[in-house]
């Protein structure tokens, strides 16, 4: 079971009281993946929201064509490795619901905290507050990757300029 030490010691709940921490508590399991598991695949359904509370997971996008996700195949980033305390999986909350790319245990081994997006939206619901501190903090992730996304394509646009010289 996930302690409240652990959560709140989590950026996304550091904002939450002793009482909110107890109705987010009972909603977490967790699971443990070793290097180079997949924690699941793009297109999948978008089910969980996902915290790394130890190790280190990679998001990826994989070839369509690849049988089994290889470096030859798949495209990564160092700038989309989640490092520990991070939240991933915010698919979960947006249409269509699906996992938009595939995500990859880097680390030894890794610990993950999953939360079911039902349940977390039934919360958040029923408990404004929870659900406004807790999408306060999704809508920095959100402008975060995207961030991390513009300054990707920035890189990749002036490779493609500096070779087409």
């Amino acid at each position: 079971m996930t302690t409240l030490e652990t959560l709140e010691s989590l950026e996304i709940f550091k904002s939450l009281t002793d009482e909110e921490l107890v109705k987010i508590q009972e909603l977490c399991s967790e699971e443990e993946f070793q290097r180079d598991e997949r924690l699941f695949a793009e297109g999948e359904p978008a089910r969980h929201m996902y915290i790394v509370t130890q190790g280190k997971v990679d998001l990826r996008f994989e070839m369509p064509t690849a049988k089994r996700p290889t470096d030859e195949n798949t495209v990564s980033s160092h700038d989309y490795v989640i490092p520990e305390s991070q939240v991933f999986g915010w698919s979960c909350f947006i249409p269509p619901y699906k996992m938009r790319l595939s995500a990859f245990c880097t680390s030894r081994k890794c610990s993950i905290i999953k939360i079911s997006s039902t349940a977390l939206t039934n919360l958040m619901e029923a408990d404004t507050v929870i659900g406004y501190k807790l999408m306060r903090y999704m809508l920095q992730v959100v402008g975060f990757r995207s961030k991390q996304f513009q300054d990707e394509v920035v890189k990749f646009m002036g490779i493609d300029m500096m070779n087409s010289w």
